[in-house]
């Protein structure tokens, strides 16, 4: 058989390879503004303060599961933005964007992936909706958080995000924590989806360290990426399978755990997910356990996470659908979520 006619044997089920645009000609088209580098410069260093303990604030990361309407998520911004004016004393307050949507089975897999909520997959369309909302959400003086779910997503967007997450999907995931190594931002690690929260120190560890792997650059091209390393990496307690564990044991069993590890003693609650059963009205009943430990002197746990959007609850993608209200997780209505965040800022106050 001659070199010419061996069949390919590596697209049997691949139906089709589509351009994707570059990380820098992305960065071109929607450059980031002194306003925008000011906010997220300065959140990133004051979330660094309140892990490292120098900053006796609360991180608290608050918004929708996950984000498909950008109209509905910015008029949740701005009234974020308002409110957190009013608790900057006590709160570090960080938006939740979530643009990529690991599933356990099948399902959307996040405006990114699929922006027009009809499976086009038009993931060019969706990563400049993504970054023209990360751009503007940070233009009101509020940092966002994002989850990093496709490894070389961060090129696009990592340079307008102040905090980031890695799922309890892909916490064990090297190729994830090899990610977190070289991101410049401070990185939450959750539990696994079981609640071994072993997984998320070891996670810790791994992304303290330089690492060198296989990514691209900026101009889309494969390269060797060199990393010296994230240390400010952290836990995210989210509950499992097994139960929740934001209660006081297992926020002291999670810093026991750190300690062992030589890393710093600091746990971030995520009172969604495990922690609340996926039930938008225990999710409320958690975050106010959870300010009253801190309002009795509480200090292990450096910040919460809800979610959050104008409308309580979750809905399906429909011809006909609810403007501000969930497509994935329930969430927390606005009113209950203004609550919570003056209960933690109280809770703040009292501790101190």
């Amino acid at each position: 058989m001659t070199l010419a006619a061996v069949p390919a044997l590596d697209e049997h089920r691949t139906t089709r390879i589509s351009p994707l645009l570059s990380p820098a000609l992305l960065r071109h088209e929607l450059p980031i503004d002194s306003v925008v580098a000011e906010t997220v410069t300065r959140a990133r260093a004051e979330v660094v303060d309140i892990l490292d303990g120098r900053d006796d604030r609360l991180i608290v990361v608050v918004g929708p599961c996950s984000i498909h309407d950008p109209d509905a998520a910015l008029d949740y911004a701005h009234r974020l933005a308002e409110h957190t004016s009013r608790v900057s004393g006590e709160l570090r307050v960080v938006m939740r964007a979530y643009f990529e949507k690991p599933r356990s089975t099948v399902g959307w897999k996040g405006l990114i992936n699929d922006p027009g909520l009809d499976e086009t997959f038009d993931v060019n369309t969706g990563l400049r909706t993504a970054r023209r909302l990360l751009l503007d959400v940070s233009a009101l003086g509020l940092p966002v958080g994002c989850e990093f779910l496709d490894p070389i997503t961060p090129q696009f967007l990592a340079d307008t995000v102040s905090w980031g997450a890695i799922g309890a999907r892909t916490a064990a995931s090297q190729v994830h924590r090899q990610l977190c190594s070289a991101l410049s931002m401070p990185v939450g690690i959750k539990n696994s989806t079981e609640g071994d929260v072993q997984v998320a120190v070891d996670g810790v560890r791994a992304a303290a360290a330089s690492h060198v792997f296989m990514g691209i650059n900026p101009d889309g091209l494969a390269a060797l990426i060199t990393t010296a390393g994230n240390p400010d990496c952290h836990v995210i307690l989210r509950g499992g399978s097994g139960g929740p564990n934001h209660d006081a044991a297992s926020v002291a069993a999670a810093l026991d755990r750190l300690r062992s590890a030589d890393l710093p003693a600091r746990v971030i609650i995520d009172a969604s997910h495990g922690n609340s059963g996926k039930d938008h009205v225990r999710q409320a009943e958690v975050v106010g356990e959870i300010a009253g430990r801190i309002a009795h002197g509480e200090t292990g746990v450096a910040g919460v996470m809800m979610e959050s959007f104008l409308v309580a609850g979750r809905q399906d993608l429909g011809p006909s659908m609810t403007r501000g209200q969930s497509i994935t997780d329930a969430c927390m209505d606005w009113a209950t979520t203004a609550d919570l965040l003056d209960e933690l800022a109280k809770a703040v106050a009292a501790r101190r």
